[in-house]
């Protein structure tokens, strides 16, 4: 006799063209997922039956409306969520921007690894789609006559920005080469990004298929949606990501029918897992040298619609209004970030997480253009740590990144991944 092993499960998701329309066993987007740990099952409302009996017993049970909860916990990799992320932030992932060339930039060191890269007279960087919170790489800076290559191919997070000047810091630590260079200088978007848009949004439909594999048996969720999306970054160990589920119906496959997908899945991502020790965290544009953590989460408020008469199969998911909160662990130093929540003041906060300290690593980073901090409290039986929850409010004063007439995304939160193309 077998018995289903954890690490013989496999699971599969791919997007369906409509609700209603489960995917198709060859489906083109289907996809071996990474996981630590993943859970969906079928459960049922159950009713019993109240008769007053003789025999003084319970005389019947019914089987009611289902859902089909799940969740994955994973370990934050570049590339590996891609469908589940722009799910949850309504939008697919768009290339990122590029600016012009400009034959007059010079750069300039600030302090440690901050920059300024200003253009004498020709550069448009709001006009050519760059934004605040944006890690961009330079190219085109020249060997001649001060060797300044080292400005190239850098991930460089953008914490201000005008048209002709972009001030930020090079996220591996490392200090700009100061140059005034005369050679054709171009910025570009490192990879793809996705954020919550004012309009147009996305509507993801999924079909999940968890497989048994020693058993030959699986189970196929479908009409699915994803409800949540939390990250967490400790001080150690390897930042994480978590998805709440639901699903509407679910169709159990046997030996004969099973695995569901015929045609094999795309094999799981290879990327590495991004790095806490190599992470920036910024609030307003200033680095938070003493963070010990953060997390947040996107909930979508997604809800199953009631049961109706006929099928035990409720007729829909309805998104709600996404909303963003989180919590800034950090030793107390100083009482800026309390005096910013006492004042009400509204802030950004920026998180950049790569995979190494190499200049060109491959990274997931994360902007909320304005939030506002809903407390203070400090604790400690040796350092004194503040935890500073915060609640993303709707960015009213950016742009949708088309129209391209000011620095910040009108929205919540972004997100980019070095690794999309």
């Amino acid at each position: 006799m077998t018995i289903a092993n954890a690490v013989n499960k496999l699971v599969v998701i791919a997007v369906q063209d409509a609700k209603g329309t489960i995917a198709a066993v060859n489906a083109a987007s289907a996809q071996y997922l990474r996981f630590l740990k993943f859970s969906q099952n079928q459960t049922n409302e159950t009713y019993t039956s109240n008769e007053m009996r003789p025999d003084k017993q319970i005389g019947d049970v019914n089987i009611g409306p289902q859902d089909c909860p799940g969740s994955l916990n994973g370990e934050l990799t570049p590339g590996t969520y891609e469908l589940f992320e722009a799910a949850i932030l309504r939008k697919d992932f768009v290339t990122g921007e590029v600016s012009q060339a400009n034959s007059d930039i010079t750069a300039a060191a600030t302090t440690g690894a901050g920059a300024t890269f200003t253009s004498a007279s020709t550069a448009t960087f709001i006009t050519d789609g760059l934004k605040i919170g944006d890690v961009i790489q330079f190219t085109g800076f020249a060997e001649a006559s001060t060797d300044a290559r080292a400005n190239n191919d850098h991930n460089f997070l953008i914490t201000a920005l005008e048209e002709k000047v972009i001030t930020g810091l090079f996220i591996d630590g490392v200090p700009v080469v100061a140059k005034a260079e005369s050679a054709a200088v171009t910025a570009t978007v490192v990879g793809m990004k996705s954020w919550v848009p004012a309009t147009a949004h996305l509507e993801e439909w999924f079909t999940t298929e968890v497989l048994y594999s020693d058993v030959d048996l699986s189970e196929v969720f479908w009409d699915g949606k994803v409800s949540s999306m939390s990250v967490k970054v400790p001080a150690t160990g390897i930042p994480t990501i978590d998805f709440s589920l639901m699903a509407l119906q679910m169709t159990p496959k046997g030996t004969a029918a099973s695995p569901y997908f015929t045609t094999p899945p795309a094999a799981i991502t290879t990327t590495e897992a991004v790095h806490s020790g190599k992470a920036i965290v910024l609030v307003s544009g200033v680095e938070q040298l003493l963070a010990t953590g953060i997390d947040f989460e996107i909930t979508g408020n997604t809800k199953a619609a009631g049961a109706v008469i006929g099928t035990n199969v409720k007729s829909g998911l309805f998104d709600g209004r996404v909303e963003v909160k989180g919590n800034l662990s950090i030793l107390f130093e100083d009482d800026t970030l309390a005096g910013y929540y006492r004042a009400g003041t509204e802030v950004s906060i920026s998180v950049v997480l790569p995979v190494s300290d190499a200049a060109d690593a491959d990274f997931v980073a994360f902007t909320i253009p304005v939030a506002k901090l809903t407390g203070s409290a400090k604790e400690g039986d040796a350092e004194i740590v503040q935890s500073i929850p915060f609640t993303a409010k709707y960015n009213s004063a950016g742009d949708d990144g088309t129209t391209l007439t000011v620095n910040t995304l009108a929205t919540t939160i972004s997100m980019q991944d070095s690794t999309l193309s």
